[in-house]
């Protein structure tokens, strides 16, 4: 019986999920079926308890419902629980088994696809939402020299810079104080640039050999980005980390993680 997969949000038409499962299933010939769903707000756990009865393995989860995911699990992982949301549910000796697998998306495609040094760098990340909380762990796990959160908002950076303080060398501060220091890698981790706009910040925040990297991709550069060029020694957007995110999903519920770089490139060219 083909083993049934699904990612579930609102909105959902835009996700590209299914092709990035499907070209996976094909890289490791398993036999599995992959949709996406639109739930209504307000009715993931009735729709989710109906998945599970008629038998569907495992579950990715998308905006606005990792909250709800986390909630909805029997047990969440450590990185979920460091997240404070779900992305992946999976059953396991029939419980299910929130995890948060963001983290470890941004890290492969890094350190593995970018061929980036995270260990040791100073690092600026900018937002303070759910995109950052859910990336922080993992982040700090891989030993930078220090992160920098920085956020419109600063009391919501001082908050996250807080909870995480106990992880790894990490401060917040505010986006008026960030000229005169400069960062190895700068990661921007806030939803601006889906709304046009460019960051307000300074362009020496960049050392000689600085990379630049977009949470977040499209078609044509981001904002973010499109500021970044000829600032940043290299650049790249957030498909890599979409991609890896979910070769970590398809490795929880199958048990063998798949080559994400190839599909990278193959989804790039469905954008």
């Amino acid at each position: 019986m083909t083993d049934r997969y699904a990612v579930v949000g609102n909105p959902i038409a835009h996700s590209k999920s299914p092709q990035i499962h499907r070209l996976f299933a094909e890289q490791l010939n398993d036999d599995i079926s992959y949709d996406k769903e639109l739930i209504e707000l307000g009715n993931f756990d009735a729709w989710v308890d109906k998945f599970f009865q008629a038998g569907g393995k495992g579950l990715n989860v998308t905006l606005p419902f990792k909250a709800d995911a986390y909630s909805y699990a029997h047990k969440n992982t450590e990185r979920a629980e460091r997240a404070g949301a779900v992305n992946t549910l999976g059953i396991e000796n029939g419980s299910v088994i929130g995890d948060n697998t963001d983290g470890f998306g941004l890290l492969e495609d890094l350190t593995q696809r970018l061929g980036w040094q995270v260990a040791g760098s100073e690092v600026l990340l900018l937002g303070a939402g759910g995109a950052v909380r859910g990336v922080l762990g993992p982040l700090l796990d891989a030993m930078p020299q220090s992160i920098t959160l920085a956020n419109r908002t600063y009391s919501k950076a001082e908050q996250l810079a807080q909870t995480f303080a106990s992880v790894g060398n990490i401060e917040a501060a505010e986006l008026s104080a960030l000229g005169g220091r400069k960062f190895d890698l700068i990661i921007n981790g806030t939803s601006a640039g889906v709304s046009g706009e460019a960051p307000d910040l300074p362009a020496t925040l960049f050392k000689s050999n600085a990379c630049s990297y977009d949470m977040f991709y499209s078609a044509e550069p981001t904002p973010f980005l499109k500021w970044s060029a000829p600032l940043a020694a290299e650049i790249s957007d957030g498909l890599g980390m979409l991609v890896a995110q979910a070769a970590e999903s398809f490795r929880i519920w199958r048990g063998k993680r798949p080559d994400f770089t190839p599909v990278v490139e193959l989804i790039r060219s469905t954008i």
